[in-house]
């Protein structure tokens, strides 16, 4: 049991049995199993514990038990909203199961997402909720070993076991080219994080499905990036500031690349919607709030983490050997706002 006094050091279980005078066997039973002491010891215990200040360690009671009562949750970037919304979810799926949730950042490095699955097996938490940055599989399939539960959010590796939750990236892309597409467009561009990420590759894959089902003479150009933020996505608008012809409309692989390409358009004096239409992915808070109001592909962000978490408690339950993997496709929404509603003859 870890130990802390009031004053700032540390007490122990000896400290309080000295102090009540009894054996540490009765402290022990005072607090864990108070019906086999006598009230008055009990009181007396008590009475040393609040004034030695001494606080029992739950984490090694339960380490003792087999059982930790905290989630991991490792994401690729605390700055990005979406994660926020994810974690929110997770959070009130754990406090709903008297769980605690510890939140991590691997901000898109593999090694960084390594470590830290290294550091979980460690503390030997109940089990991990994780939006993989590596790709190839390699850490999960890592951890794999070490017996520890995992549920994958936001992506799936497809080499790992275990449950995942997702949403059709897909048909999200299919639903932002067929609005851009519905406007008039022609000349689109796809602006994206790395392709190795699975979201990136499937909204990729959907945007040119649509494009080549349209029948029309419609192309779009690709700039990609290694990182899915906002200074991203003002070097991509850059980049589309330098082609020739101009795109008249571009789709973003998420909002904060799409607030990017905004900022870009409008430092060079580039209308949007009037020039350049523009739709993002995730419809963060933000979207809603940006100066031209971001058309953005709604991701059910809350709801994926609570879901995930719901995933996970149940295979680390007292059912857990009844509990089957699932693999959870959540639907996306078009959310459309200004930034795109100008069309094009």
């Amino acid at each position: 049991m870890s130990r802390t006094s009031r004053a700032g050091g540390t007490v122990g279980i000896k400290e309080v049995a000295r102090a009540a005078g009894v054996s540490v066997g009765t402290v022990s039973n005072a607090i864990n199993r108070p019906e086999m002491v006598a009230e008055e010891t009990r009181v007396r215990v008590l009475a040393a514990i609040d004034q030695l200040g001494y606080v029992r360690s739950e984490s090694a009671r339960h380490l003792r038990a087999g059982r930790s009562r905290i989630i991991a949750l490792l994401v690729m970037d605390m700055a990005n909203p979406f994660f926020v919304d994810v974690a929110s979810g997770a959070e009130r799926a754990a406090r709903d199961a008297g769980l605690g949730v510890m939140l991590c950042n691997s901000a898109q490095s593999t090694a960084e997402e390594a470590e830290y699955l290294s550091l979980f097996a460690e503390q030997r938490v109940r089990g991990v909720l994780i939006t993989p940055a590596d790709t190839t599989g390699r850490n999960l399939a890592a951890f794999e070993r070490h017996g520890i539960p995992f549920v994958s959010v936001d992506r799936v590796v497809p080499s790992a076991q275990g449950c995942s939750v997702s949403v059709d990236d897909y048909e999200g892309a299919g639903l932002a080219v067929r609005h851009l597409l519905d406007r008039g467009h022609r000349d689109l561009a796809y602006v994206s994080g790395p392709l190795r990420l699975s979201q990136c590759q499937d909204r990729y894959d959907g945007a040119r499905a649509v494009l080549r089902d349209s029948g029309s003479d419609a192309r779009m150009r690709h700039v990609e990036a290694e990182r899915m933020d906002v200074a991203a996505g003002r070097d991509a608008g850059a980049r589309l500031l330098g082609m020739s012809p101009r795109p008249t409309a571009v789709f973003c692989a998420n909002d904060l690349m799409a607030l990017g390409v905004l900022q870009a358009l409008y430092g060079a004096g580039i209308r949007v919607p009037e020039e350049v239409a523009l739709v993002g992915y995730d419809d963060i808070e933000f979207a809603a709030a940006a100066a031209v109001p971001l058309t953005s592909v709604r991701q059910p962000a809350f709801r994926m983490g609570h879901a995930a978490a719901d995933l996970l408690i149940e295979e680390t339950g007292d059912e857990a050997t009844a509990h089957v993997h699932q693999r959870i496709v959540l639907q996306p929404e078009l959310v459309v706002r200004a930034s795109s509603m100008t069309g094009r003859a």
